[in-house]
């Protein structure tokens, strides 16, 4: 799923038969770029990241999330999106996000406390780009058998 689909370029980028991506164009986006991806022959469709997104019935593996947290940033808070993608994601699947460096800060601490396993690199355009990308993998836990509850 690319969260913040642009002209659709990360779904041409991995275009497979075996794979799909889901397009999604945020109602908050400046520019309307959903009809560009459906010329393409990509699938998409236009969504507001402050309300839960129906996936009935599939889950994801993978979410790319470009801009999403600076484009939402007055609108909602991080803590919402970030659950409902955890809702959206399998575990043990991966999301990269792709944003400022103090918004990808604040992201990887709130995902540390989801029990997610996070690594920062720098931009491919070298470090001193204020851009940074965090790669996030949602992690598979149960709870311990021998837990007790407190009850």
């Amino acid at each position: 799923m690319d969260m913040n689909a642009g002209l659709g370029s990360f779904a041409a980028a991995i275009q497979s038969p075996k794979l799909w991506v889901m397009n999604v164009v945020p109602t908050t986006a400046e520019k309307s770029t959903l009809g560009v991806i459906y010329e393409h022959g990509l699938i998409g469709i236009y969504h507001d990241w402050c309300e839960a997104f129906s996936t009935y019935p599939r889950t994801y593996d993978l979410i790319h999330a470009n801009g999403l947290f600076s484009l939402y940033k007055d609108k909602c808070n991080a803590e919402d999106i970030l659950l409902e993608m955890d809702r959206i994601l399998r575990p043990e699947s991966a999301v990269i996000f792709r944003d400022e460096v103090d918004t990808l800060i604040k992201v990887k601490k709130i995902v540390a406390g989801m029990r997610w396993d996070t690594k920062m690199v720098d931009h491919e355009d070298g470090p001193l780009v204020p851009e940074k990308i965090l790669i996030a993998v949602k992690q598979y836990w149960v709870v311990d058998g021998n837990s007790t509850s407190t009850q």
